[in-house]
């Protein structure tokens, strides 16, 4: 798991097999204090996220299926899991 900043919305008018009806986001991944951390990518949003949230993004494909309820889906990868409100250290 990561923690990252929703930078973005993804539209697609036509998506892969197991991408329709899915809201995809632009995530940058960041450290506990809010700093940039890597290459920013993609992810299916499962939590109603939105641009500036902070949130809780798995990157592991069985444990993304599942969050999706989708075990069948074999490309999705990475997925929101949650919004994360505070971190406190």
């Amino acid at each position: 798991m990561i923690i990252a900043k929703v930078i973005g919305n993804v539209v697609s008018t036509i998506k892969a097999n197991g991408y329709e009806a899915k809201k995809i986001m632009l995530i940058q991944p960041i450290d506990y204090l809010g700093n940039v951390q890597g290459t920013s990518f993609l992810a299916i949003d499962a939590v109603q996220a939105g641009v500036g949230d902070t949130v809780l993004v798995l990157e592991e494909g069985n444990s993304a299926r599942e969050i999706i309820n989708e075990p069948e889906t074999f490309t999705i990868r990475t997925v929101i899991a949650g919004i994360i409100d505070e971190i406190y250290i």
